[in-house]
Formats: structure tokens, sequence, C-alpha cells
């Protein structure tokens, strides 16, 4: 479904992000994106999701070139991909229900369907008690499963996840490791970054590991190895 072809990313004066990427990330996988702080991960995130372009070559959507979307397109297009990220961005006026429900108002979803589907989702992130908290009436484990509900609102096609257990204990850490599998168990993609070590030998699944902007090494059941 996504390809990186012969994609590199540089910034001036003379820094090389990326460096002749090619990459492949199928339907329904699971992929974590390794590698130690500077190595590429997030430059490569932030053309996956159009934030930056790339200085060569193309990423690929099926064969949708997204770096010749038109900039009317670019927003509609990102509604298929669900960002999740270390520091939650949950706005603090807003309740767990209506931190979701912003989501969709901001999408154009009509009233009917929001009301319909953010308790679907707080209850596959099981917050669908805490419906009416605000955030700092939520733990952090708590805070981060509102902002995945937030992230799959608009149904994306895949969910990428930017450390998103950063700023977790090891408990809460595993509770949404488990949330992102069972998302992708229903078939959605799941790419995560994280140089965490025991996350990445604990999933058993594809490990892609940056160095320096390039690929060093990309495993179908991957452990966390830098050389």
């Amino acid at each position: 479904m996504i390809y990186f072809k012969k994609v590199s990313k540089a910034y001036p004066p003379n820094c090389l992000a990326l460096d002749n990427i090619n990459l492949t990330i199928n339907d329904e996988e699971f992929v974590s994106i390794a590698g130690r702080s500077g190595a590429g991960k997030s430059t490569l995130i932030k053309l996956l999701i159009r934030e930056e372009l790339p200085s060569k070559g193309q990423i690929l959507w099926g064969d949708q070139d997204i770096g010749k979307l038109h900039n009317r397109d670019i927003p509609f297009w990102r509604r298929q991909i669900g960002m999740i990220f270390q520091d939650f961005r949950l706005l603090p006026n807003k309740t767990a229900y209506e931190n979701i429900a912003f989501a969709m108002e901001v999408g154009g979803c009509p009233k009917l369907e929001i009301e319909k589907s953010v308790p679907q989702l707080l209850k596959l992130v099981n917050l669908i008690n805490k419906a009416d908290n605000f955030p700092d009436q939520l733990s952090g484990g708590e805070q981060q499963r509102v902002a995945i509900a937030r992230a799959l609102a608009h149904r994306p096609k895949v969910l990428v996840a930017d450390e998103p257990t950063g700023n977790l204990d090891l408990l809460n850490t595993w509770e949404i490791i488990k949330l992102l599998m069972k998302i992708n168990e229903l078939k959605t993609i799941v790419i995560l970054s994280t140089h965490d070590r025991d996350i990445i030998n604990g999933l058993d699944r594809r490990v892609i590991t940056l160095e320096k902007g390039k690929i060093i090494k990309d495993d179908p059941k991957g452990k966390y190895i830098l050389f």
C-alpha cells in the first residue's frame, strides 16, 4: 500500500536526514521503525503524512504520488492516517467525549454519526466510563487512549504512533501496545516509531532499523539491534 522509492530528505546547510530510502509497507502490517535519536524516524513520518516533501524520490499510496497532491486535497487525504503523539495533544477544556467529537466535527461528520461513533470509540479503548472526564482528570495512560480513539475517528487506513509511550510507566506502556495490536487485528496498518528496546523485542513483528538516514536492517520478526 505504501511505497518509498529512492527517497532522500536534505535540510540546509548540509544535513541528510534520509538517504535513498526504499521501503514497502503492506496492507494490515504492524511495523516498528527503530533507531537512535537523529536516525531519521521523525523525518520519515513527516514525509508520510505530507508535512514535508522529499528532496528526491517518490512516496506512493497505492498508485497516488502524495508529493503531487494539491494543497486543497491534503486535509482530506490526511484523514486516511491517524496520528498518535508522545504528548497526547488533547484539548484541556474538553472532555474525553468532546475531544473525539471535536475531531469529527472539524472533519465535517454529521451529528448523528458523531453521536453513534464516539461511544463506540470510547468502548474500543475501554474508557466509556470516563467519557465526561477532562484530560487533567485522567491518568497518562488514559489520556493516550483518548488520543488513540480520536486518531481513529475517521476510520483511517493507517495509524502512525510516534513514540506513543514515551511519557508512560511500564504498565500503561503495555496497555497502549496491546491496544495498538488490537487495532492492527482490525485490519488497520500500524506504524510504530520508537527507540524502546523492550517494546520492539516483545512485539515479534516487522522491525525496520534506521541509522544515519539509511535503512540498515528490515526483519519480518525483528529485534532491537543497533550497530
